[in-house]
């Protein structure tokens, strides 16, 4: 665990990793579709930040992407491995890739529990490549919902900082990214295309 995380997130994922899956919302390939669409280059490559057990990755490996998991909880990263996913352990702020090598980054339901947000949003605009877009699906705490989650990840200890999709959308523009909001509800998406240089 940084410094710069809420000091129950990484714990929580830590011990309750095993566990994560079940509780969680199954994932599918056709969630990325607009945003994979709002690329200007054809979608190969994606890295899964702050992708804990992998199951985003899992659904886009299983329809051809090739899929990667960065987090920082080992324990959710075993899991991920289980899979037979390809994983790397790191900070979303300092990751530990080259220049542009993605053609996406995907950060689902774990933008709210980024301590850095800017930080974070600024490493995958650096890593994602010129035409590339980066995605950020998570809850919004203006629906019910959303701050019902809030609350429990309050009480959990967790330090999230949840944002609703307009201020996703508009981080994602300060880094640089042109941005769009593609889905509102519970859950929104918002995308960010890096521009050509």
């Amino acid at each position: 665990m940084t410094s710069r995380h809420g000091p129950g997130d990484i714990t929580f994922f830590d011990r309750f990793a095993r566990l994560y899956d079940p509780l969680m919302p199954a994932s599918s390939a056709k969630d990325f579709a607009d945003a994979f669409a709002f690329a200007d280059r054809p979608v190969r490559r994606v890295l899964d930040l702050a992708g804990g057990t992998g199951r985003v990755a899992d659904a886009l490996d299983a329809v051809g992407y090739e899929a990667i998991v960065a987090d920082l909880s080992k324990p959710m990263l075993g899991e991920a491995r289980d899979r037979g996913l390809e994983t790397v352990q790191g900070d979303a702020s300092t990751l530990p890739f080259p220049d542009d090598s993605f053609d996406a980054v995907v950060i689902v339901d774990a933008y709210h529990h980024l301590p850095a947000q800017a930080d974070a949003l600024a490493e995958a605009a650096r890593i994602v490549a010129p035409d590339g877009v980066v995605v950020i699906r998570d809850f919004d705490p203006t629906t019910v919902v959303g701050r019902l989650i809030e609350v429990a990840e309050l009480l959990f200890g967790m330090g999230s900082q949840f944002a609703d999709a307009d201020e996703a959308a508009a981080a994602l523009s300060g880094a640089g990214l042109h941005s769009r909001v593609l889905g509102r509800g519970t859950t929104y998406t918002v995308a960010g295309r890096r521009p050509s240089e």
